[in-house]
């Protein structure tokens, strides 16, 4: 049996850690919607959300249950409790599922899923794990335990050559089972025009979880550096954060009080759909201090025609690199930031035309039919194996002892 046979009369069972609609959380809606192109999906999530939604009114099933989400929080002794419980709920729960519905493949979205892609293959079920993370500066040992689970995977997909590499600086040896598919970033339909007249005010928008690695302290930064200098200028702040990371929000609109910005910053909180907020501004800033696997964000800011301004590090450089649109500056540096917004603003009317050209270069390289079609056909090349069951642990260590010398 092809692995497109394989999709079209057996289930796809597509598990993702959370139900919000931030960057990998949309890649999994797209690829839900790859898979269901080809046959029956059921997705597991750990709770309900917008992605749940989402998936849904795709026409595809969804099911809430307990699941092992690693989080750093979780590796503190006093986290140790919850680890324990939620693996054993998470291997109660997974075993049901593939039990019950006996799927061709499972699809492992993020590293954060350790125990699903194992479980799988003790079932003698194809695993397809989606890595969406790049730890590049976490230490070794933590790098080798957090990919671990990839051990057990058939088929392993990178969102970018920077995601790739970090993975196989800790084992070399999944080289040959790991394939690279730039993420899938669907535009808006009808995306409005950048004003050509010289922005007076500046209209800055930064999109993002609130978190100190995801920089929305450098964008603030820069808008009071900005602001010294005379430039009329605002910023919008849309996203939300992390449970447990309230504390960054209230650092942040106490540094904007600080820095006398309260009637420049908005605060907007979480929404579902970026591009109005896209349409209303100028210039789109990605001002991640850390390096990032990938960036939707920034493309979703070039297809919206928006002029856009990332750190130079890592996934950024993939993302938003190559475009007459956008600057590459140095991560965690407010000055250079706005300096690279000034130089924008100062030959503003030749960027019009540019993110036009831009747009359309985007859509090209990010089309989502393609990323739709491209993790389909990997989960199809899994699925269309065979994997005999395993009692015990040994399937775990022949997995792990095929990894020498052999590429699927």
């Amino acid at each position: 049996m092809s692995g497109a046979d394989a999709l079209a009369e057996r289930t796809v069972l597509a598990v993702h850690p959370g139900a919000e609609l931030f960057g990998s959380d949309r890649m999994f809606l797209e690829s839900v919607i790859g898979l269901a192109e080809r046959g029956r999906v059921l997705v597991a999530l750990p709770d309900e959300g917008p992605l749940a939604d989402r998936i849904r009114a795709a026409g595809v099933t969804v099911v809430t249950v307990p699941m092992l989400v690693l989080r750093k929080a979780l590796l503190r002794p006093r986290g140790w409790f919850t680890l324990v419980r939620d693996s054993l709920r998470n291997i109660r729960s997974a075993r049901r599922l593939i039990a019950e519905h006996a799927p061709a493949a499972v699809y492992v979205s993020t590293v954060t899923l350790p125990l699903w892609a194992p479980l799988a293959r003790l079932r003698g079920v194809r695993a397809v794990t989606h890595v969406h993370e790049a730890e590049s500066t976490a230490s070794a040992v933590i790098r080798r335990v957090l990919y671990s689970p990839l051990l057990t995977a058939d088929r392993i997909v990178v969102n970018s050559e920077f995601s790739r590499l970090t993975l196989l600086q800790s084992y070399a040896a999944l080289a040959g089972r790991t394939h690279v598919v730039l993420n899938g970033v669907p535009g808006p339909s009808a995306p409005t025009s950048l004003r050509t007249d010289t922005p007076d005010p500046l209209r800055l928008l930064f999109v993002g979880r609130l978190s100190p690695r995801k920089g929305p302290q450098v964008a603030i930064a820069a808008l009071g550096l900005l602001t010294e200098a005379g430039t009329n200028a605002t910023l919008d702040v849309l996203g939300t954060a992390f449970t447990g990371y309230e504390w960054f929000e209230r650092d942040l609109r106490a540094q904007t009080d600080r820095l006398g910005l309260g009637d420049r910053v908005r605060f907007l909180g979480f929404e579902s759909d970026v591009w109005p907020r896209l349409d209303a501004a100028d210039i789109l800033l990605v001002p991640s201090v850390v390096d990032e696997p990938f960036g939707n964000t920034a493309v979703e800011g070039v297809l919206a025609e928006r002029p856009v301004i990332a750190s130079d590090t890592s996934g950024l450089r993939e993302a938003a690199g190559g475009y007459e649109s956008t600057s590459l500056v140095a991560p965690d540096d407010p000055r250079a930031l706005a300096d690279a917004v000034a130089a924008f603003h100062e030959q503003w009317p030749a960027m019009a035309a540019a993110t036009r050209r831009s747009a359309a270069q985007a859509d090209e390289r990010h089309h989502t039919s393609r990323y739709r079609s491209r993790v389909a056909e990997l989960v199809a090349a899994a699925g269309g194996q065979t994997t005999p069951r395993a009692a015990g642990g040994r399937a775990l260590r022949s997995g792990t002892d095929r990894l020498k010398g052999q590429t699927r």
